[in-house]
């Protein structure tokens, strides 16, 4: 089977390189290189964003009704960082 692939210039310049090195021709790199890749194994799908995070966030931690009293809450840091003035 023969297979036409574009390569940029730099690209096949490393490939005529590693050819040379190795005393091959780029045909046989490129037959090399695709039987590498195609006996890998394959990667296991990448984690969910969820599976990633799972220890850094949680339902049950924190404050209790943090959301509920998300108002109360901020006006009473405001307040202990702006006093009022008499």
């Amino acid at each position: 089977m023969t297979v036409t692939v574009k390569l940029d210039a730099m690209l096949e310049e490393q490939l005529r390189q590693r050819a040379a090195a190795s005393g091959a021709t780029t045909s046989d790199v490129i037959r090399q290189a695709l039987l590498a890749y195609l006996n890998a194994p394959r990667d296991a799908p990448a984690p969910s964003a969820h599976a990633l995070g799972a220890d850094l966030f949680g339902r049950h931690r924190g404050a209790p009704e943090l959301a509920a009293r998300r108002k109360s809450l901020l006006a009473d840091a405001w307040a202990a960082k702006h006093p009022a003035r008499p």
